[in-house]
């Protein structure tokens, strides 16, 4: 199984498998990965929007997962509620100084991350998707703990699927795109501490589970925006697309 999304229906949210333009329905993804099977088909085709690929209960950021930073890796959390779907508009702040995309490769956590090393990380991740963790740092400086910085409404686009073929160790494309311009065009890469390693130190200090959100940081693939553009994340063939207001 290649795609993984969410799709409100008329009858519903639906999880389904992308099929070229077709949305089929299948069985709890995360259920059939625990087992080590693909999730099978539950129904014919349906029609609908493309929600968030996911409902995470922790997202998790990475923080300083750049070159010339003079503290190491660390984590943090982002309030999920702050999740939402492609194509969605966000209406960026105007109390919180600049705000910046951040075009980030976000991985999505399969099952229970006890036991999850370094090497055998890829064996709880269902799937990498796209997010963009919209951020206002001017803030930084009064709340170094990111809660205002980034709690906006909307301030955490994720999508549009799941992509279960891209590997923790493939060397992804990554880009951000406003208004159709490139502006940053990197890969996974480039981020020094790998995304096994980033998730290692994750599980080490808390339990994911499944459905959960790491986004792996943004040191070369991030800019200031204004309300009124088009963001474009890419990761990958994955292309998530936020307005803003």
């Amino acid at each position: 199984m290649t795609r993984i999304a969410r799709v409100q229906t008329p009858d519903g949210v639906r999880v389904v498998r992308v099929d070229g333009d077709r949305f089929i329905p299948i069985h709890d993804p995360y259920v059939a990965f625990a087992r080590g099977e693909e999730a099978a088909d539950a129904g014919t085709p349906v029609v609908g929007s493309v929600l968030a690929p996911c409902v995470p209960t922790v997202v998790v950021g990475i923080a300083q997962n750049g070159p010339g930073h003079a503290s190491p890796v660390q984590a943090w959390l982002k309030s999920p509620r702050t999740v939402t779907g492609p194509d969605r508009t966000v209406r960026l702040r105007r109390d919180a100084g600049t705000t910046v995309a951040e075009a980030e490769v976000a991985v999505v956590v399969g099952r229970d991350t006890t036991g999850l090393t370094a090497e055998n990380a890829h064996e709880y991740v269902l799937g990498v998707t796209a997010v963009n963790d919209l951020s206002s740092p001017d803030r930084s400086t009064l709340d170094p703990r990111n809660f205002e910085s980034k709690s906006g409404e909307g301030y955490t686009p994720l999508g549009p699927f799941i992509d279960t073929t891209i590997g923790l160790d493939d060397d992804t494309s990554l880009r951000l795109v406003v208004d159709g311009e490139p502006v940053c065009d990197t890969s996974a890469g480039r981020y020094p501490m790998s995304l096994r390693a980033c998730l290692a130190y994750v599980a080490g200090w808390t339990t994911l589970g499944p459905g959960d959100v790491v986004m792996m940081g943004a040191p070369f693939s991030a800019s200031p925006i204004g309300p009124g553009v088009t963001v474009e994340v890419v990761v990958g063939e994955l292309r998530l697309r936020t307005p803003t207001a």
